[in-house]
């Protein structure tokens, strides 16, 4: 699938502010899973420096300095995409140590792994009981559980519009059965890792409903398996991702997939934010 996408994010400041470097995560991945065609960032006002990068998790990223106070900060982006896999499962898991849940990755994997399987919930905590009755009602086994977990989420999670804010606590998502994109992944994360399966956090866009008033971006999560390789699961629609959906970036901690991060300087000054997003897909 080919998607053209055209996105602004406008910040506003109360007054003139000084803003400090900023981490920009607007540019596609290109990789056996997507090709990115064309690809066109403008910034306003225009930075002293800008300079394009990977990170220490593989993501494209452009680094900015500004020189000169602003009373606003826009963000433009306008790429081109091809999405390459249509089929989500075109791989096999063949190592009998992986079956059942726990996941036991080789040591090799382990020390790579080691980030996106940090700080598990609590063996006697909600998350990780929620986690093993989805596992137990598979018998343990990886990839259905994988599934199974996503459409769980899907079915008793409701997931409404929520622009603004970090992700919130695995804990409160599935307390109150409510949370946004963000919300939901980091649930599915949490409850993971709870398993030892290495999970991580991705944004960018999908598909979506053409005909819908407004456009958002989204986040899902990706999990590690050998014989796999990274693989997206999408718990706001219950499903493994194919070739709906676009990444920009993945990282073991949420905030380091943000679109845009950075501060300002300014005595008293205070910030909001506008984003305009078209998304056209043949």
């Amino acid at each position: 699938m080919r998607f053209a996408i055209d996105h602004l994010t406008r910040y506003e400041y109360s007054r003139a502010v000084f803003l400090e470097p900023h981490t920009i995560r607007l540019r596609p991945r290109s990789d056996g899973f997507q090709r990115l065609i064309r690809y066109q960032l403008d910034v306003n006002p225009k930075p002293a420096v800008l300079s394009e990068a990977l990170d220490a998790e593989g993501n494209a990223v452009a680094h900015a300095w500004f020189s000169d106070a602003t009373e606003s900060l826009e963000l433009r982006v306008s790429f081109e995409a091809e999405t390459l896999k249509a089929n989500p499962f075109d791989y096999l898991v063949i190592d009998p140590a992986l079956q059942p849940l726990p996941l036991a990755y080789e040591q090799r994997d382990l020390l790579l792994l080691a980030a996106c399987l940090d700080s598990p919930p609590s063996v006697d905590g909600p998350v990780s009981r929620f986690a093993r009755s989805v596992a137990d009602g598979v018998s343990g086994q990886l990839l259905p559980f994988l599934s199974q977990l996503s459409r769980q989420i899907h079915q008793q999670i409701e997931v409404p519009i929520r622009e603004l804010g970090e992700p919130m606590p695995a804990e409160r998502t599935l307390r109150e059965r409510r949370g946004a994109c963000r919300d939901v992944s980091v649930l599915f994360m949490a409850c993971c890792r709870s398993l030892g399966i290495a999970a991580r956090f991705v944004s960018g866009y999908q598909q979506g409903d053409s005909d819908a008033e407004r456009r958002y971006m989204h986040a899902w999560a990706e999990v590690y398996i050998p014989g796999g390789g990274w693989r997206g699961y999408d718990p706001t629609h219950g499903l493994a991702i194919a070739d709906d959906h676009v990444a920009l970036a993945a990282s073991a901690r949420p905030e380091l997939a943000a679109p845009t991060s950075g501060s300002f300087r300014g005595t008293g000054a205070t910030s909001r934010m506008h984003t305009e997003l078209t998304i056209r897909t043949t």
